[in-house]
C-alpha cells in the first residue's frame, strides 16, 4: 500500500532598490554611529534577595511580569526532573486547585506560565494586582501531588520515545554532549529511563533547592507606577523565604583532538541532520563580542549568508543553513547546522568547512560588511520600540557583568567592526583544526561516502556513537542475507503473515480513510486500490481538496490546486510496479533483494522496485514496515518514507492501521479509523 504527499513551499521575496546619482567606484564611508539613549528602569529590592525593574509606559492597558531566577547552572542527578518541576508548577496550590486556577486566569484573559526556574503572568491592567497574586500563589506555593506527578511524567516519557526516532532531536542532544561532555549542564541529556527514575520526593528537593530569591529578578512592564509596584511586590513576595541555591562547580570544557566526523546511524533517516560545532571562550563583556556578532552574520547568521547561500541557493542541498556563536558566562560554542538529504551528505560536509575556511582566510567584501552592520542597527533601533528591551538591557548588564554604557554605545561598536577583525575573530574561534562535525543520518547511504572525505588535504577520521553518544564500533548497516531467501520467499512470508494465500487472493480492493494533525490543521486520507491495479488516494487539509492521484491501471493523473497533471512515464512505472491491492501475490520481474538493513530497529529486507522505490519487510514477522520513495520536486530529489504498523485484523487479513509519513524534517502519523476489504470501492472512482 503506497500514499503519496506533495508538499508545495512558497518562496517570498522582498526587494528593494535606491535610485540614486552615485558613484558606484567608490564605496561610500558610514556615518558616525548615533548615540542611544536607551533609559533606565526603577528598581528596588525585597529584603529576601529579589530585585524588581520597572519600566513605566502607559500607551496601552496592559502588565506583565517576568520573574527570572539567575543560578548558575547544575547537572541533575536525575535528568528531566527540573523538566517535570516545571511542569507541575501551576497544577495546583495549597490554598486553589488547579481547575479553579486556570479558569479564573481564563476569564480573565490573561496568562500565566511557569518555568523551572521563572515564572510569567501578563493581563489587562485592571486585572494585573489579582494575576500578579495568582502568579505568587502558583510559584510559591506549589501542591505537588502524585496524581499530577504520575501525569506530567508519563507525558514526558512518551514525548521523549518520540524523539528517540527524530533525526533532528537525536543529532542535536549528541552533538551537545559532545561538545560539552555529558558530565556537563549544557550537555547532559533527558531519557525516558532517566525519568523513569525520578520520584516526587525528587521534584520537591529540586523546588527547594533552586526556586529561591537570591538570584532572582522580577521585570514588571506596562501600565502601572514604580509605587504601584512595589506595593503588589510586597504583598505578595515578600514572605518568599530567604534562600541560597546549592553551590556547584563546573566541569571544564575542552575540544576535540583533531578535526573528526562523528556520525551516529539513523536508519530511518530521510535527511541528515549535521552539526559543525566547537567550544569557545567568550562573553559579552569581551572586546571581541561585537565582531563576533557581526562574523557570524556573514557566515550564517542570516538568509543571505554565506552558508545559507552556498547549501540553499546555490547547491540545493537543503532549506536552510544557519550558524551561531553563544557568549554564555559559563560555557559557549560555535554551531553551524542543517538538514541535508542523504544523497549530498558528505557534499554538504565540504562546502560547510569550505565556508568556514572562506570567512578565516579571504577579507571579506566590504559592502556586504557594511550591508550587516546597516541591519544590526534596523533591528537594534526596532528593538527599542518595546518597552521590555530598557528592563531586559538592564538585566543583561547586571546579570553579565557589562559596562553601563554597554547598550548605549551598542551601535557605535557595531559600526567600528572591520574586515580585519572579522577575519580575526574568525581565525580565533572558528577552530578547523579542532572542529567536530556530529551527523546523524542513515548510515547504509551516507557512511560510505563520509569516510572519503577530505579537508586541507587530510581525510577526515570518522568516528561513531549511538544515540547516547557513547562511543561505538563502526555498525554493520548491510547483513548478508541467509542462504535461500528471495524476493519471492519474502513475499510468501508476507502473505502468511497477513493470514495466508487463499485469503490474500479474496480481496478484490481495500478502502482506507483516516486522519492526522499538522501545525494545527487536520488532515484527512482516504486510498481506494483494486486486485486489477487501480489506485486512487485524495488527501483534504481541514475539509478542503488538497490533492488527488488516481490510476487505472495503465495512465492517471494527479489534481493539485485544481489543476490536472498527467502522470509521466516514471509515475506509471512506479505505479505498476506495485499494482494490485495485495502486489505480493505476485512477483514483478524488477523487483531485486538488495540486502538486510535496519527498520525502526528491526532487521528487514530490502527490496528494490525501481529507481526510485524501495520495499522493506520485517525478517522476523515477515510484515511489511516501510516504503521508501525518491521524488523529484523543482529539479531537486528527496527521500519520502511511509512507514507501516499497528496491524490489525480485518475480514481474515492482517492490515495496517497506523501509516507513517516523512518527507524531509516533516512526519505525519494517519490513524486508519475506516479499513475496508470488498466494500467501498467501485469503478467511477477511477475515472
Amino acid at each position: 500500500m503506497k500514499f503519496k504527499l506533495i508538499t508545495l513551499i512558497v518562496l517570498c521575496i522582498f526587494a528593494t532598490s535606491v535610485n540614486a546619482q552615485i558613484d558606484r567606484s567608490t564605496m561610500p564611508k558610514p556615518g558616525p554611529a548615533p548615540k542611544v539613549n536607551i533609559g533606565e528602569p526603577d528598581r528596588f529590592n525585597l529584603r529576601n534577595g529579589l530585585e524588581v525593574l520597572v519600566v513605566e509606559n502607559h500607551k496601552l492597558p496592559r502588565i506583565s511580569a517576568s520573574l527570572i531566577i539567575d543560578n548558575k547552572p547544575y547537572t541533575a542527578d536525575k535528568p528531566g526532573t527540573s523538566s517535570l518541576v516545571s511542569s507541575l508548577l501551576g497544577t495546583g496550590t495549597e490554598n486553589i486547585s488547579k481547575d479553579e486556577f486556570n479558569e479564573e486566569i481564563d476569564f480573565l484573559g490573561a496568562r500565566v506560565s511557569f518555568g523551572s526556574e521563572s515564572a510569567f503572568a501578563s493581563s489587562l491592567s485592571k486585572y494585573f494586582p489579582r494575576i500578579l497574586e495568582l502568579m505568587a500563589e502558583g510559584a510559591l506555593n506549589p501542591l505537588f501531588t502524585q496524581e499530577e506527578f504520575e501525569a506530567e511524567k508519563t507525558k514526558l516519557i512518551e514525548g521523549l520515545k518520540t524523539d528517540e526516532k527524530s533525526v533532528a532531536a537525536i543529532g542535536s542532544r549528541v552533538a551537545s554532549a559532545l561538545a560539552y561532555g555529558k558530565n556537563h549542564p549544557y550537555g547532559q541529556f533527558v531519557t525516558p529511563e532517566t525519568v523513569e527514575a525520578i520520584t516526587l520526593k525528587d521534584v520537591q528537593n529540586t523546588y527547594r533547592n533552586y526556586f529561591v530569591p537570591e538570584n532572582a529578578y522580577m521585570v514588571i512592564v506596562g501600565d502601572i507606577t514604580k509605587r504601584e509596584a512595589k506595593k503588589l511586590v510586597k504583598e505578595y513576595f515578600s514572605d518568599w523565604k530567604k534562600a541560597t541555591p546549592p553551590n556547584v562547580s563546573l566541569p571544564t570544557v575542552k575540544n576535540a583532538q583533531y578535526a573528526q566526523i562523528n556520525f551516529v546511524d539513523m536508519p530511518n533517516a530521510v535527511q541528515s541532520q549535521i552539526t559543525v560545532e566547537n567550544t569557545v571562550d567568550l562573553q559579552m563583556n569581551n572586546p571581541d563580542y561585537f565582531p563576533v556578532l557581526v562574523a557570524n552574520q556573514i557566515l550564517g547568521g542570516s538568509f543571505g549568508s554565506y552558508l545559507n547561500m552556498n547549501l540553499r541557493e546555490d547547491k540545493g542541498y537543503t532549506y536552510g543553513a544557519r550558524s551561531s556563536i553563544g557568549a554564555s558566562r559559563y560555557a559557549s560554542r560555535f554551531t553551524a547546522s542543517a538538514s541535508v538529504r542523504n544523497a549530498v551528505t558528505d557534499s554538504a560536509v565540504v562546502e560547510f568547512l569550505k565556508e568556514i575556511k572562506r570567512i578565516r582566510t579571504e577579507d571579506v567584501d566590504a559592502e556586504k560588511l557594511e550591508d550587516v552592520k546597516s541591519k544590526f542597527a534596523g533591528n537594534f533601533v526596532m528593538r527599542l520600540e518595546r518597552p521590555s528591551t530598557i528592563a531586559n538591557y538592564a538585566l543583561n548588564i547586571e546579570t553579565n557583568n557589562l559596562p553601563e554604557d554597554f547598550y548605549e554605545t551598542y551601535l557605535e561598536k557595531i559600526n567600528a567592526v572591520s574586515v580585519e577583525d572579522v577575519k580575526r575573530v574568525a581565525q580565533k574561534y572558528l577552530k578547523l583544526d579542532k572542529v567536530r562535525v556530529v551527523i546523524a543520518g542513515k548510515g547504509v547511504d551516507v557512511a560510505e561516502n563520509l569516510e572519503k572525505i577530505k579537508f586541507n588535504e587530510k581525510k577526515l577520521p570518522v568516528l561513531y556513537y549511538d544515540k547516547k553518544a557513547n562511543k561505538t564500533d563502526k555498525p554493520e548497516f548491510k547483513k548478508p542475507l541467509p542462504e535461500g531467501v528471495t524476493v519471492a520467499t519474502i513475499y510468501e512470508d508476507y502473505i502468511n503473515a497477513i493470514g495466508g494465500r487463499e485469503k490474500a487472493e479474496e480481496v478484490n480492493s481495500i478502502y482506507m480513510k483516516g486522519s492526522a494533525s499538522m501545525q494545527g490543521m487536520k488532515l484527512a486520507l482516504e486510498q481506494k486500490m483494486t486486485k486489477d491495479g487501480k489506485q486512487r488516494i485524495a488527501l483534504l487539509m481541514n475539509g478542503n481538496p488538497l490533492s488527488l492521484q488516481v490510476f487505472n491501471g495503465e495512465s492517471g493523473y494527479i489534481v493539485q490546486q485544481g489543476q490536472r497533471i498527467e502522470m509521466t512515464d516514471e509515475q506509471i512505472k512506479t505505479y505498476q510496479a506495485t499494482s494490485g491491492a495485495i502486489p505480493e501475490l505476485s512477483v514483478s520481474d524488477d523487483a531485486e533483494l538488495t540486502g538486510i538493513e535496519n527498520v525502526n530497529g528491526q532487521d528487514a529486507y530490502a527490496i528494490k522496485m525501481s529507481e526510485n522505490m524501495t520495499e522493506y519487510y520485517s525478517t522476523e514477522t515477515g510484515l511489511k514496515l516501510q516504503t521508501k520513495t525518491v521524488v523529484e520536486q523543482m529539479g531537486r530529489s528527496m527521500e519520502t518514507l511511509v512507514m507501516y504498523d499497528d496491524y490489525k485484523e480485518v475480514n481474515g487479513v492482517m492490515m495496517p492501521h497506523i501509516l507513517t509519513q516523512s518527507f524531509g524534517p516533516r512526519k505525519l502519523d494517519f490513524n486508519m479509523n475506516e479499513v475496508k476489504i470488498n466494500e467501498g470501492v467501485s469503478d467511477k472512482d477511477f475515472e
